[in-house]
């Protein structure tokens, strides 16, 4: 796979591809050669790796200097991600014993029931002081598993976005464990600390930080029961979308992200795993997957993101299957080494790495933030033809931005390979023929750059 440039990163070699926009009167010169994408390291107290590299004395007049704020206002974010609320949301949870969907649902203590409750009494918590940003609610459905009859609960917390027409974003979590081998087993010991309680940790997380303040699309935080089950809860979630008219945008699916071993001990506690529905070149759910790992590169976060080519595990399901089924662009975020098995009565507390779980958060919520507030992508891309092989591509200009972020993807890669930042609606160069597609994403005046344009498949 060819490498990324950062914007701010460039080498003598890549002189010819920053000051492309001013050709038009020579003949092609031969494709850039990229240089390594950098490793920058990471702070180690904030879990935020700051910008790195320089120059090399190459600043043509179209190619903006990174702004400072960017850095401040995603320090600002993920800072507020405290890892102490969220091993206490998992210690909670694990602590019912069994959430399992055949599990008592009366007592206060014990089973799916107590921990319905708990998960929407924070709900509640966070919107008691939210300024009126956060209302929640619940929704029953009837679940019919291994025999046992029951109406089960997805609690539902919605910040209201202030934008009209900016869609909703569904931040999804299932809070229900199971026990293997018998998975209609109701009783014993079903701890899942990882599968799932840090999922449902994080969107509680997230909630309490992202009802603090407006937003222009509305947010969905969704605690799905019933998903060890055949994902009966996030089936029920989607028709209730369809029913009411609900305009959603995106899915982000959240499950099993606190683990950084595998069971021989071998640890990775800088990567999270993304995956999505293909195919690789014209699948919504991958391209909403590359522009999560895009939003986490650009911002330089200290967990990369790998975007994987399937849309789970083999022989595996999660909740964003529902919605990908229905049409929404889903993705699911997981951690890589898993050390447990799906339904291991030791799935518990002392497995979740609090620093890794957290860092999970926060790369999570950074992709949210930007798919929620950063400006809208650019629109109606297109190549034209300038002279000789030199081609202009352009877009329409998004109001009150500083930049745009063009990101080029080579044909098979699953990320976007290279990526520069101009100040200008369009971009002159010769070596688009190298490339399968570019999308383009603008940069707000805070230094926020926001989603990806759909990609435009260039021709050949």
């Amino acid at each position: 796979m060819q490498n990324r440039l950062r914007p701010w990163l460039f080498v003598a070699g890549l002189w010819l591809f920053v000051s492309a926009c001013n050709l038009g009167t020579s003949s092609a010169p031969p494709p850039p050669t990229l240089a390594p994408r950098p490793t920058a390291t990471p702070a180690p107290t904030l879990g935020f790796a700051g910008n790195t590299g320089t120059s090399n004395g190459v600043n043509p007049e179209n190619i903006t200097t990174p702004i400072v704020a960017s850095d401040l206002q995603v320090l600002n974010l993920i800072n507020q991600v405290e890892s102490d609320r969220l091993m206490a949301h998992v210690d909670a949870l694990q602590n019912f014993y069994t959430r399992h969907v055949n599990s008592v649902t009366t007592s206060p203590t014990q089973g799916i029931g107590a921990a319905r409750s708990y998960i929407q009494d924070q709900f509640e918590a966070i919107r008691a002081v939210s300024n009126g940003r956060l209302y929640v609610y619940v929704q029953d459905f009837p679940l019919d598993y291994g025999g046992v009859k029951s109406t089960q609960q997805n609690i539902i917390a919605v910040v209201q976005g202030s934008e009209p027409g900016a869609g909703t974003i569904v931040v999804g979590a299932h809070y229900d464990s199971i026990v293997t081998p018998n998975f209609s087993d109701g009783v014993s010991f079903a701890p899942g600390a990882n599968d799932n309680a840090t999922g449902t940790a994080a969107i509680i997380e997230m909630a309490r930080i992202m009802s603090q303040r407006p937003h222009r699309s509305s947010i969905m935080f969704v605690a799905f029961s019933a998903e060890e089950v055949g994902r009966k809860g996030s089936i029920a979630f989607v028709q209730y979308l369809k029913t009411q008219g609900i305009d959603v945008t995106q899915m982000i699916n959240i499950d099993t992200i606190g683990n950084q071993e595998n069971p021989n001990g071998a640890v990775n506690d800088r990567e999270l795993r993304v995956f999505s529905q293909g195919p690789n070149d014209v699948s919504p759910d991958r391209h909403l997957a590359r522009t999560a790992e895009f939003i986490s590169f650009t911002h330089g976060l200290d967990m990369k993101l790998i975007v994987e080519d399937k849309i789970d595990r083999e022989n595996r399901f999660g909740d964003h299957f529902s919605f990908t089924e229905a049409g929404y662009p889903s993705i699911r975020f997981i951690n890589v080494y898993e050390e447990k098995t799906n339904g291991d009565p030791s799935d518990t507390i002392e497995f979740v790495e609090p620093a890794y779980l957290r860092r999970a958060t926060q790369a999570i919520l950074v992709v949210i933030s930007s798919l929620a507030d950063a400006p809208r992508p650019p629109k109606n891309l297109a190549l034209r033809p300038v002279e000789g092989n030199v081609k202009r591509l352009i877009w329409e200009e998004v109001p009150d931005v500083v930049g745009y972020i063009v990101a080029l993807r080579v044909a098979g890669s699953l990320r976007y390979d290279q990526q520069i930042e101009i100040n200008s609606s369009f971009v002159d160069w010769d070596g688009f023929g190298y490339y399968e597609g570019v999308a383009v994403a603008a940069k707000g005046k805070d230094g926020i750059v926001g989603p990806l344009s759909r990609e435009f498949k260039i021709p050949k």
